[in-house]
């Protein structure tokens, strides 16, 4: 297969969970944004050279693999693994830049404020993980948190999810009377067995128990 067969069969799954593009770099501390949501979800690839509406624009290689390592490497922490090819296609040039899943969640990146943030692809978007995604990343490496109680605390979230809509975090800790810190505790457990589900609703993460979803 050809570069440009190649290159145009990606084009064609157009931007998704694990594919986004972009026309050039010319600001590492925000890629480092798709950098971080790539490798906190399932992994991805960054097409650079083409442009949002799939048409080639084409770069100058050496450059932007400069400012993606930079990205992965200097604006993540810690820093993401990437690796690089270049295509060439009409005489231009396209670098794939591929992030892989991490077993080093949560990765995040420096934001222009100077905060580190971590970051989840939903879809083709990038956002900002919830307190509830940093909990579940923290009981994946601890052996307490391979576990769930069904105590008082727990019962009452999942009643409240069950009486309503999916809520938000702190719908669900108002309505439950539960504190907020343990409220994520609670969810990230439950959602980690399967007991509860999140979603993204209006640029916010919600919250409904699974089961009586079924």
């Amino acid at each position: 297969m050809s570069d440009k067969a190649f290159l145009l069969r990606l084009i064609h799954e157009g931007e998704h969970q694990q594919q986004d593009f972009k026309c050039k770099i010319t600001d590492a501390c925000k890629l480092a944004k798709s950098v971080s949501a790539f490798a906190n979800t399932d992994g991805g690839r960054l097409l650079i050279g083409v442009r949002d509406d799939g048409n080639l624009s084409g770069v100058r290689s050496e450059e932007e693999i400069f400012m993606m390592r930079s990205a992965a490497e200097d604006y993540c922490r810690p820093a993401a693994a990437i690796s690089f090819e270049t295509f060439q296609a009409e005489g231009r040039s396209i670098v794939i830049a591929t992030v892989p899943r991490s077993d080093k969640k949560p990765i995040r990146a420096l934001g222009d404020d100077g905060r580190w943030r971590a970051y989840i692809r939903v879809e083709d978007e990038n956002i900002v993980a919830s307190p509830v995604h940093l909990r579940i990343w923290r009981d994946e490496l601890s052996p307490r948190g391979q576990l769930v109680n069904i105590g008082d605390d727990e019962a009452q979230v999942m009643r409240v999810m069950a009486e309503a809509p999916p809520l938000t975090l702190n719908q669900v800790a108002r309505r439950s009377k539960v504190p907020r810190h343990r409220t994520v505790v609670i969810l990230a457990r439950l959602v980690r067995f399967g007991l509860a589900e999140w979603q993204l609703q209006d640029h916010q993460f919600v919250f409904s128990g699974e089961a009586e979803n079924k």
